[in-house]
């Protein structure tokens, strides 16, 4: 059974936080008790949400948390079950990290044809709409293939 959920982006600003926050959503309405966290593999470490994504949440109705920036380690690969990542590339740099995160990383796109969802950073506002639209979806179709 599935615990803990790392979702990995490169910032922790952007789309890691955003897809965090639409996750526990999704398993909190099942009353589901995992632990979904979110780190960046080269995380400016403390800074907050990106403002945009804050805002494009917030006109969605979700509610952001409070979110300060991790980096990526080599434990939390490790303590979690299943590891989500919006590129290739990122999946790629993981595998460095930790070469036995292999049968437990995944794409956040992979159920719409292995989609790569796009960094929105510092462009304009429809960019965050896009990558918000793509995690929601994403998001909603992990959810399902976990049972919730």
């Amino acid at each position: 059974m599935l615990e803990r959920i790392l979702i990995v982006c490169i910032g922790n600003i952007c789309r890691s936080p955003c897809a965090q926050a639409l996750m526990n959503e999704a398993l909190s309405r099942d009353k589901r008790n995992m632990k979904i966290g979110s780190a960046g593999l080269a995380a400016q470490v403390g800074l907050p949400m990106e403002p945009t994504t804050r805002a494009v949440l917030l006109a969605h109705r979700h509610r952001p948390p409070l979110h300060r920036a991790c980096q990526l380690e080599r434990s939390m690969l490790h303590q979690a079950d299943l590891v989500l990542a919006m590129e290739h590339r990122h999946i790629d740099s993981i595998y460095r990290i930790a070469p036995e995160a292999r049968g437990k990383t995944f794409l956040l796109g992979k159920w719409q044809g292995e989609l790569e969802i796009q960094d929105p950073f510092r462009q304009e506002r429809t960019a965050f709409e896009q990558a918000y639209r793509q995690i929601r979806t994403a998001v909603e179709a992990w959810t399902v293939r976990l049972g919730h």
